[in-house]
């Protein structure tokens, strides 16, 4: 079989295998998420082995232990984030006023320094650009509910979820071992070198960021609520949880809970203590977690996981946000391994014999 043809041959197989997951997206979450939560916990599985208990046993204590904490912390927190979640759509209108009724001096202020017409166009091209990014993020987060958080969806979630991490962690080994055996023998050892950077890539973000984004969320439920800002648990922790998005996630919390505390306070005071909690958590992700636990080899541009976040969400929904970060991984390596063979192909460097246009070589 020539090269060509095994190029054609393995084009149609990856075009057939994108044009069934987004086929079967609408079921896919609980299987997607299963599938993370096992390969998450399977270097934990590969320790308990190493200490001589069995796969299967070491399957059952991992999966248990991390199914119930997250139930255990879920009963703990959610009646607490429930009644703030609440407590916060209740308050919104009231708060809106009272933002208009601090930004009252800035306007006059502004209206006494421009001209009324630019005035009047800035106001303009502000509500204009404003209703496009509301319509813009309504459109992704209803995808992303259409697409991830329906009921059914949320029940496969419960039910299915642990039984899918249980399976692939007892058997990820042979599963791997399995897949290794169907590989080309003549391109097996370039694949798996491909596959063990792609494995790279995606453990040290989502191991490492998941961990960053834990951590994130308690330091900064826990720091808004020691400041006394209302609702800062539930923004603490949403920020926290969101902030595998670079910048945006803490972009969005920062001037979320800017906006609660010139509201509720009305003070220089609260809202400089409402920056430190958020300039202290940065600096520890940046200085401290980030590079520990994510590290510089990963190779994530944060536009480049942006770019994914966004696709995926708006395409598929949330099994598309599941899957941004592992897909754009895989693409970044492919693209670094094709450019590596291209410039150390004579196509790059012009060693071939390349005809002149008199006909001589």
């Amino acid at each position: 079989m020539t090269k060509e043809r095994q190029f054609w041959i393995w084009l149609a197989v990856l075009v057939i295998a994108i044009s069934l997951i987004v086929f079967v997206s609408g079921v896919l979450l609980p299987f997607v998420a299963g599938m993370a939560v096992a390969y998450f916990l399977d270097p934990l599985g590969d320790k308990l082995e190493s200490w001589g208990l069995s796969r299967t046993l070491s399957t059952v204590i991992i999966t248990a232990s991390f199914f119930i904490a997250v139930i255990a912390l879920l009963i703990l927190i959610f009646p607490l984030i429930q009644g703030q979640i609440i407590g916060f759509a209740q308050k919104v209108p009231s708060m809106i006023e009272s933002f208009e009724a601090w930004l009252a001096p800035l306007k006059e202020t502004l209206s006494e320094r421009i001209p009324s017409e630019k005035l009047q166009e800035l106001s303009d091209i502000s509500k204009s650009y404003g209703t496009t990014i509301v319509k813009w993020l309504g459109s992704l987060l209803g995808g992303i509910w259409k697409g991830g958080l329906a009921l059914f969806n949320v029940l496969s979630l419960i039910l299915i979820t642990p039984v899918v991490s249980y399976y692939l962690l007892r058997d990820w080994d042979k599963i791997v071992a399995k897949v290794d055996s169907w590989l080309p023998r003549d391109y097996a050892p370039a694949i798996r070198s491909v596959v063990k950077d792609i494995d790279i890539t995606i453990a040290g973000f989502v191991r490492g960021q998941g961990t960053v984004c834990l951590f994130l969320a308690v330091f900064y439920g826990v720091g808004l609520t020691i400041v006394g800002l209302d609702f800062g648990l539930v923004v603490g922790i949403t920020t926290g949880l969101i902030s595998f998005i670079p910048y945006f996630g803490m972009l969005v919390g920062m001037a979320t809970a800017l906006a609660i505390a010139i509201v509720q306070f009305g003070e220089v005071v609260p809202v400089v203590l409402v920056l430190i909690v958020f300039g202290a958590g940065q600096i520890i992700e940046s200085m401290f977690l980030t590079p520990k636990l994510v590290g510089e080899k990963v190779g994530l541009q944060a536009v480049w996981v942006i770019f994914a976040l966004m696709v995926g969400g708006a395409t598929v929904g949330f099994t598309g946000v599941l899957l941004a970060v592992p897909v754009a991984a895989t693409i970044g390596v492919l693209v670094r391994f094709f450019l590596a063979q291209y410039l150390a192909s004579p196509l790059y460097s012009g060693s071939g014999n390349i005809s002149n246009d008199d006909g001589s070589s």
